[in-house]
């Protein structure tokens, strides 16, 4: 979901030679975007990335198809017209526990139909045709909007990546290793800080954790 607002904003500017609404704005934007990636060489690298996306789809066990991508560019992984997962082949070089992680992440926004909320909250928006005069006059209540649902995806992706180790029996610490790998991001547009999400990382691993014994009683 990553700079989905930028990529809506150069395209607003841009114009369009045919009518359309922000959905179809919103697709094409980020069909560009699986267009222009570059598939990685099939070998080792590939399918580590492969069998640990395989790992992943069987814990989710979704009923809608994910396609996932290998590439050779690009950020580590990102989720595409919400069932298109794109995964960095330098994915293979990081311990499992984070690569599992990075990618139940992105199986989280699958599963939580965060491109459909998100193409929600644009047509709320930008009801009828992309022009200027539509555009103009809402696009900052607009982008705070996007902005904000964003931020809740990627907090709630992160949890649901949580569970998913548990689910497989990694140690969660991976996914705090994962986030840290990172760097310390700051917010963007799209994403929280990786304070804020290492946060809400412990604070949701605490509540499972508290959880657990009253899981367990008869």
């Amino acid at each position: 979901m990553r700079k989905v607002q930028l990529a809506i904003l150069l395209w607003l500017l841009a114009g369009s030679a045919h009518s359309e609404d922000i959905v179809d704005v919103l697709r094409r934007s980020q069909q560009q975007r699986l267009d222009a990636v570059h598939a990685a060489a099939e070998g080792s690298r590939s399918e580590t990335v492969r069998l640990s996306f395989e790992r992943v789809r069987q814990a989710y066990a979704l009923d809608q198809s994910v396609e996932l991508r290998v590439t050779q560019d690009g950020p580590l992984a990102e989720t595409l017209q919400g069932h298109t997962i794109i995964a960095n082949e330098s994915l293979a070089d990081m311990p499992e526990g984070e690569r599992l992680f990075i990618l139940a992440h992105e199986f989280g926004h699958v599963a939580g139909h965060h491109w459909t909320e998100l193409c929600e909250v644009y047509k709320r928006w930008v009801p009828g045709d992309v022009t200027p005069q539509t555009t103009d006059p809402v696009a900052g209540s607009l982008g705070r909007d996007a902005s904000t649902l964003s931020h809740h995806h990627e907090h709630a992706a992160d949890v649901a990546a949580l569970d998913t180790l548990r689910r497989l029996g990694v140690d969660p610490q991976h996914a705090f290793a994962a986030l840290l790998r990172q760097g310390m991001q700051h917010d963007t547009a799209t994403h929280p800080g990786t304070r804020k999400r290492v946060a809400a990382l412990r604070a949701a691993l605490s509540e499972t954790t508290a959880a657990a014994p009253m899981t367990a009683a008869p």
